[in-house]
């Protein structure tokens, strides 16, 4: 399988320059953890932002979310594959990055879905390999 098979196509995007707030917002609005950050001109992935960043990065710091950009908490540069590859090079990347995320860019690197472990757990027909890699990617990591 490839991750156009598994992806949830078309997520949800938000701008580098929206707030904290508008992204928990958008956040809560789909129902997910992770917005794929793109180009405000264009779909260009350009970082991501997760419910993780949001609380660690904006909450826990003190910092105002109503006037905290997305582009100050953003993770740049963010992990992302193509749609024609492997679901099973993209578990394996989950594992060893420990991500339970994965954006799917075209070649131009527009986003154009998403690979989340829920993702693999209701599209996969393997429970074993799907439990493994949940294993991988929910490991401690070495310190």
């Amino acid at each position: 399988m490839t991750c156009a098979e598994v992806m949830t196509p078309s997520p949800t995007c938000c701008n580098p320059e929206h707030t904290a707030v508008e992204a928990a917002e958008l956040m809560q609005r789909e129902d997910v953890g992770l917005v794929p950050v793109v180009g405000s001109n264009n779909s260009k992935l350009i970082g991501v932002l997760t419910d993780r960043d949001i609380v660690l990065k904006v909450v826990a710091a003190g910092r105002d979310p109503r006037s905290t950009a997305v582009s100050e908490v953003m993770t740049n540069e963010p992990i992302a594959c193509l749609p024609q590859e492997s679901i099973e090079s993209v578990m394996e990347l989950m594992a060893t990055r420990q991500l339970r995320r994965i954006p799917i860019v075209d070649k131009d690197g527009a986003i154009v879905g998403i690979v989340s472990q829920a993702d693999i757990a209701t599209r996969l027909a393997s429970p074993e390999e799907t439990g493994q890699i949940v294993q991988a990617i929910s490991e401690p990591a070495n310190t």
